[in-house]
């Protein structure tokens, strides 16, 4: 006996990649190396739209993971997720630093650092700390047009 599919019924949307992560060590150099990680993984999932701000979310959160986050013989973690349906990206950065960030109540000096989360928070759909043992991942939500 056969049996037919009626074709209405069968879910055929393509189930989003596998998040995609990448982990750093406490250099420098790994800032740079999470943002040409972000754009190539963006450009494979082909998201074009808004990559240029979470590009600069993953810079920035990678950043504060390297000045804040990441004790000495440690690294960081940086973990892409495509959302379901793919209307959006999600960018978690893992480290294992003690305290929880938060945006700055006074972003008017003249300092030149301080405004990393400020950026994400106005860039960002959505951004939050979620608390791990050891440390915290650091995460942020960008919806992205559909092509």
């Amino acid at each position: 006996m056969t049996t037919e599919r009626d074709p209405r019924h069968v879910n055929s949307e393509t189930p989003p990649p596998s998040p995609r992560e990448h982990l750093y060590r406490r250099e420098r150099r790994s800032v740079p190396a999470a943002r040409a990680f972000a754009r190539e993984t963006l450009a494979d999932w082909g998201v074009r739209g808004r990559a240029d701000d979470v590009v600069l979310c993953v810079s920035e959160l990678a950043t504060n993971a390297l000045l804040h986050g990441v004790p000495p013989g440690r690294g960081f973690l940086l973990r892409l997720w495509l959302l379901p349906c793919g209307d959006g990206v999600r960018v978690e950065v893992h480290d294992s630093g003690d305290g929880v960030p938060a945006v700055p109540l006074d972003s008017g000096g003249s300092d030149e650092g301080g405004r990393g989360l400020l950026l994400v928070s106005e860039l960002a759909d959505k951004w939050g700390v979620t608390e791990r043992e050891p440390g915290k991942a650091v995460w942020c939500e960008c919806g992205v047009p559909a092509d």
